[in-house]
């Protein structure tokens, strides 16, 4: 049985839909459960008591609903999933402050956790539908707890948007899958407190319907005005934005051993490569310690190039928000057309490419950039593309 297999054997099938447990804690869940029984909740919102008898509620409610069972096959399986690992994260960050046990950025935490899981123990990566598969489940996990609190932001229109633009990387992805995860994970407690009820997920369903983008991603008369929108400027999806763009900056994305090299020299053979790697071995730096002097030579470097206006690739491994945004910043302050990147492949390709390189990467150090890769979503930039090469 391929690894996969053992993930979608999981999942329960119909008509009974009958969940297996005793194959899940053998199995997929077997590393998890001790961690999850011995993983406190707030009795104020978990009153049923540790984490693990919270995600076999969470499931059971899954399972017995309506719109799961109306769900294609593919969608059972990614819905399912995401139910058993929705919470997987409280395991490493439940403490216990101000007389109460709290689990915070757990569900952002679990979905770092269950895509290295899927891509390095399961295989899930390397190909368009692996990564779909994968990335809907993280995105799932990550997002499972904003449905019933969007509406409660001023800016609740853009929260559904911004959120249901995911669908546009990860096309199995969409507002419907991640409300039926919430009212699972509402339903499947004992809460003191109906903080979670059905209603403000009904009314988030609702609201995104009206908006164009339960089940679809969002729609934007241009990348200019779709990035406008997502990151906060006061534009509608329909407003026509002048292209005042005066170049192109490219920004590649991925684990080291995953070919940005041999792309770049594929498709932007015309733009100038601002490259780490080429910077460290220009001025003897090592890979290994302060990298500040590398970045900042990449930067001046970068800089002359929008100066100028002439279009460059920005060659690194850039695999967390933050790092891609204060370069994204920087270029969007000289009106670049932002373009970002993000390539992937099999994890043994990976690995095997790696050990080919001059410049080798320890297994480790890209073992630990996997446990830290969080993929570039859709309101990064102006286009975000996710490539399996």
């Amino acid at each position: 049985m391929n690894r996969i297999d053992e993930l979608i054997a999981v999942v329960p099938e119909a008509p009974e839909y009958v969940i297996n447990w005793s194959m899940i804690k053998r199995t997929v869940m077997r590393p998890f459960v001790e961690s999850l029984k011995n993983t406190k909740q707030s009795p104020k919102y978990h009153a049923e008591g540790d984490v693990w008898v919270h995600t076999e509620m969470v499931c059971e409610s899954l399972a017995a609903s309506n719109t799961f069972r109306s769900l294609s096959e593919k969608q059972q399986q990614e819905l399912f999933l995401a139910a058993l690992f929705h919470d997987i994260g409280k395991a490493s960050t439940t403490r216990f402050e101000d007389g109460d046990w709290h689990s915070p950025r757990h569900a952002e935490v679990g979905a770092n956790f269950v895509r290295e899981m899927l891509w390095r123990e399961y295989g899930v990566c390397g190909e368009p539908d692996l990564q779909n598969f994968r990335e809907t489940i993280c995105f799932l996990v990550r997002y499972h707890m904003t449905p019933p609190y969007m509406l409660e932001a001023k800016d609740s229109e853009k929260r559904i948007i911004r959120t249901a633009s995911a669908g546009e990387l990860a096309p199995d992805f969409s507002i419907k899958l991640l409300t039926a995860l919430s009212v699972a994970d509402s339903s499947g407690r004992l809460c003191k407190e109906d903080s979670m009820g059905t209603e403000k997920h009904e009314l988030c369903a609702q609201l995104a319907e009206e908006l164009a983008c339960f089940d679809v991603p969002p729609v934007f008369s241009s990348p200019f005005t779709e990035y406008a929108y997502l990151s906060g400027k006061n534009v509608t999806p329909d407003t026509e934005l002048y292209n005042d763009c005066a170049c192109r900056a490219v920004m590649i994305c991925g684990l080291p051993g995953t070919g940005k090299d041999t792309f770049i020299k594929e498709r932007y053979f015309d733009y100038k490569m601002i490259s780490l790697d080429d910077i460290r071995s220009e001025f003897g730096i090592p890979p290994i310690g302060s990298q500040s002097e590398v970045i900042r030579i990449a930067k001046s470097r970068m800089t002359e190039m929008l100066r100028k206006k002439r279009d460059f690739v920005f060659n690194a491994t850039n695999i967390t928000p933050d790092i891609r945004s204060k370069m994204i910043s920087l270029w969007m302050s000289y009106k670049a057309y932002v373009r970002v990147v993000f390539l992937e492949t099999s994890w043994n390709e990976n690995l095997r490419r790696n050990i080919g390189r001059d410049d080798c990467v320890p297994r480790y150090v890209i073992e630990k950039m996997l446990s830290k890769l969080i993929p570039p979503e859709r309101f990064e930039a102006h286009e975000v593309d996710w490539i399996c090469v």
